[in-house]
């Protein structure tokens, strides 16, 4: 016999989370964007929904890349104010980081009986490859929102249910690009980084732990990370089984005005300042995307100095070879096993000093490079005093 769970079972239990399922961005112009990502970072473009698919509203462009699933849209009216009030608070920005769940109709009914905004109860999309649930509510800071997807019931190839496969201009563009260029080797999101203004981290953890019920996973603070000018303090959230992380980063006093100030004054508050895209062969990887075109933060000789040393001491042998890591200007991070991870960062790829991507590769390292914190703020300190920010 098949014991049936109660409403009220139902919504004490944690939902059960697969991983990240896609990012979700707000672009001025979804095809533009769509081709920097696909020349730039090697996506593939897999999907396509529009005027043509019966879209009245947006108009978006499904890239994927291994496991990661980039949704880019841009509207189509001129008087949606909606999207046109985020695009002029924000610039482009993401606006729902979405989660594969076991049930979403579950996931959602336990973030709401806790508090959480709804923003669409549970609906079924459904084509003759099945059927696809999703639910959405509001992340508590910004205009972020987390969907909630189910694919259990879905055999399709494509995104969802309502997104058609790509152009065959578009398509055939993409393969070619893809052919031409080498293969970036990007796998999965590893992790999926906030800004919060001064004093709103605690906030923002708490309404993953109480609403969607992650719990704490790792931390720092502004005596672990500094600069001479700046620091920050970041807490790390992750579901039951951590394959969703979530790191919660806000600004700490210092002389100047850190990167995490920076970030939310030009996005206009709070919101995803980073994605970390994770990769079995990083020095390939960053070869890859240096030659495709993407900008990298700069990491001074000096740094490569006091890592062979560190490596001496710590008796830490990599795998790799360090004068081509240093050739890339790739960051190393040891934890006190003898593990590590590598680690860069693009400048951001946007007119606003806001969204940027990581690239990493982790070593029996479950950290997220706490000894490359201050190299990293001192590199993107030196974009700021271009900028004028600092």
């Amino acid at each position: 016999m098949v014991e049936t769970l109660s409403t009220e079972q139902v919504q004490s239990v944690a939902p059960l989370y697969l991983g990240f399922d896609h990012l979700h961005l707000y672009v001025g112009n979804s095809l533009q964007a769509a081709v920097f990502y696909v020349t730039r970072f090697g996506f593939r473009i897999v999907g396509y929904r529009g005027l043509e698919t019966g879209s009245r509203r947006l108009t978006s462009y499904v890239l994927q890349q291994g496991r990661i699933v980039l949704v880019l849209s841009a509207a189509l009216n001129p008087d949606d104010s909606e999207f046109a009030a985020f695009l002029a608070k924000h610039g482009d920005g993401v606006k729902d980081v979405a989660f594969e769940v076991q049930d979403a109709r579950a996931a959602f009914a336990f973030a709401v009986a806790r508090g959480a905004q709804p923003v669409q109860a549970p609906v079924e999309l459904t084509d003759e490859h099945g059927t696809v649930t999703v639910a959405t509510v509001s992340a508590g800071y910004g205009d972020l929102e987390h969907s909630f997807v189910e694919r259990r019931n879905w055999r399709g190839a494509r995104f969802l249910p309502g997104f058609a496969p790509p152009q065959l201009d578009m398509a055939a563009e993409s393969a070619l690009i893809q052919e031409a260029l080498p293969d970036c080797l990007l796998s999965h999101i590893d992790h999926c980084v906030s800004n919060q203004p001064d004093q709103g981290m605690e906030p923002v953890v708490e309404w993953y732990t109480e609403k969607l019920g992650f719990h704490r996973f790792w931390s720092v603070d502004d005596r672990q990370i500094h600069t001479e000018y700046s620091s920050l303090r970041s807490i790390v959230v992750t579901d039951a089984n951590e394959r969703i992380k979530m790191p919660v980063n806000e600004p700490a006093a210092g002389k100047r005005k850190s990167q995490i100030q920076e970030y939310v004054e030009y996005y206009g508050g709070p919101g995803i300042q980073h994605v970390a895209l994770y990769t079995s062969d990083i020095l390939r990887s960053v070869a890859a995307l240096k030659g495709r075109g993407v900008s990298f933060i700069q990491v001074p000789s000096t740094y490569y100095t006091l890592l062979r040393e560190r490596l001496r001491t710590q008796q830490v042998q990599l795998k790799e070879d360090l004068d081509v890591i240093q050739q890339l200007e790739i960051l190393v991070d040891i934890d006190e096993e003898g593990g590590y991870l590598l680690q860069t960062f693009t400048k951001p790829v946007s007119n606003r000093p806001t969204l940027f991507y990581e690239i990493i590769q982790r070593h029996r390292n479950t950290g997220f490079g706490v000894g490359n914190f201050k190299a990293l703020f001192e590199a993107i300190e030196r974009d700021q005093a271009r900028r004028g920010n600092l």
